[in-house]
């Protein structure tokens, strides 16, 4: 094993005493081309080029004498640090951090970060990316070969957004270009680059700043809790939106952070809002206008983001992005149809009888999904008298994707 395994940092500024010293006892320095063209690095020592970070932690616990790994930014922020600390390896690491890429480009930009989403894009996770630029005002997407700022753009199709791209930050060969989203893809753009994208419709700032990294679930200031009561909405909701039945589907949808939900039947915009508010991007879809505009208010009354589109299902679905999960608030079995058909983890819909339900649960059966369903029956009690108010009675059927997990 490596006698002693230093970590640097490199934000293109001159390096500072301890990692001079640490590059100058080193025996093996591993890093990427740039990193190994440094004026510090000995000209003895050993040089690894940084691919795969596993492989390079694995020669250099093989290394007898002192080891080096240079890196950009902070490597302790989605950096190498994390893979050289893994057990398997068993290296004792020293870091020597620099400012991070992502501070570099709020830098640039002149903008504060504490409320930003900051999110690591590959191949394997562009999808999740695009959907946390959907739901969120201000995201700084760390990139990669294939999964860079033509890609986000073309995802984002239809959301306006402002990119502001920063090309390899601390170079000679340093650029930052301001760009509206549907402009970035004609463009070529050089690696390393991190992207900043902002915007939204309706955003609400908070004017004191937060008190919590990233997104603040308790700003702007809404009732606590979810499922919220009829009131909260300034409208009338129907049965199929009442709140103890949202809350059921609320937890059966289960939305995240980097989920796309598509609300089909979107009414009021109540179970949207409510399901953009735990973070996951929405895609509120009905067939009318005063549907719509009623959800796009419910957004901006939680202080969410969220797409509406207007047209009748399932047409409409065939122009929409994947989805993770899908609320049917109405439309009958060929939307539930269309919906299994594009694969969705979790299908949540209602029906108000027994035969109903026995038809969705079929077509869900049908469709590959594994089906649950609940009679759900609330009562409204006057806490005056504590007599009955109002009875509610509602099958929940929901349907699982058996490949998806629990």
């Amino acid at each position: 094993m490596a006698d002693r395994v230093t970590v640097i940092g490199w934000d293109g500024s001159p390096l500072g005493a301890a990692a001079r010293s640490a590059l100058a006892a080193a025996t093996l320095v591993a890093g990427a081309g740039h990193h190994l063209a440094l004026a510090d690095v000995p000209a003895d020592a050993e040089r690894v080029r940084l691919g795969s970070i596993g492989l390079a932690a694995r020669r250099i616990a093989g290394h007898r004498g002192s080891a080096v790994v240079l890196a950009d930014g902070d490597p302790g922020f989605f950096g190498v640090v994390r893979t050289l600390r893994a057990p398997e390896h068993g290296l004792e690491v020293e870091v020597v951090p620099a400012v991070s890429s992502v501070a570099s480009a709020f830098a640039r930009a002149g903008m504060a970060w504490d409320d930003a989403q900051v999110v690591v894009a590959h191949r394997r996770t562009l999808r999740r990316v695009v959907n946390v630029c959907r739901a969120h005002t201000k995201v700084a997407v760390l990139t990669s070969p294939g999964a860079g700022p033509a890609e986000l753009a073309l995802l984002l199709d239809g959301i306006h957004r402002t990119f502001v791209i920063c090309q390899e930050l601390g170079t000679e060969r340093e650029k930052v270009a301001v760009l509206t989203s549907d402009k970035v893809a004609d463009h070529v753009w050089r690696d390393p680059n991190v992207v900043i994208v902002i915007g939204g419709v309706g955003t609400v700032v908070s004017p004191t700043g937060g008190w919590i990294a990233g997104h603040d679930p308790g700003y702007p200031p809404a009732a606590r809790g979810w499922a919220l009561p009829t009131e909260e909405y300034g409208i009338a909701l129907d049965e199929g939106e009442s709140t103890w039945l949202r809350a059921a589907q609320l937890a059966r949808i289960g939305a995240r952070t980097g989920d796309l939900i598509w609300d089909i039947g979107s009414g009021s915009g109540a179970l949207a809002a409510e399901a953009a508010r735990f973070g996951a991007a929405v895609i509120a879809v009905d067939e009318e206008p005063g549907a719509c505009a009623s959800t796009a208010a419910a957004a901006r009354r939680a202080g969410v983001q969220l797409q509406v589109v207007q047209g009748r299902a399932p047409h409409v679905l065939e122009r929409l992005p994947e989805p993770d999960v899908v609320r049917i608030g109405g439309g009958g079995i060929d939307v539930v149809i269309a919906c299994a058909d594009r694969r969705p983890e979790r299908i949540v819909t209602h029906a108000a009888t027994r035969d109903e339900a026995e038809a969705v649960g079929r077509a869900l059966a049908e469709g590959g999904y594994t089906v649950e369903c609940a009679l759900l029956q609330s009562v409204a009690l006057d806490t005056g008298a504590w007599s009955e108010r109002e009875r509610s009675v509602v099958f929940l059927v929901s349907g699982q994707r058996p490949d998806s997990g629990p």
